[in-house]
């Protein structure tokens, strides 16, 4: 591997590792490209099971990056999931690091 740029080094110490986790890069990265989607089009587009979705949704809920709505619809109860602005943040401060990591700056 090669030596960091002592004027800006990015280490890989420098990345959200809440993020980073692939299942939990896979939920993020889908929120980030819509609105919001309830669970199961969630479950579906990471092809992770209930149990492990809800697992890393709620790590993710507790730091502030995901918001979770439970909501009723023709009497079938319906999650609602969307990355908060902190999360939106978060995922776009973890591609910029990433890149920078990837190409050595």
């Amino acid at each position: 591997m090669s030596e960091q740029d002592p004027v800006n080094p990015i280490a890989f110490n420098d990345i959200d590792r809440l993020i980073h986790e692939p299942a939990r890069l896979v939920i993020v990265a889908c929120l980030a490209v819509v609105e919001g989607a309830d669970f199961l089009f969630l479950m579906r587009q990471t092809d992770l099971t209930k149990g492990n979705l809800s697992s890393h949704l709620s790590k993710l809920e507790e730091a502030g990056l995901v918001d979770i709505k439970k909501e009723f619809v023709n009497k079938i109860p319906r999650t609602f999931l969307s990355l908060s602005g902190k999360g939106r943040q978060a995922f776009e401060e973890y591609q910029n690091k990433m890149s920078a990591f990837l190409k050595g700056d």
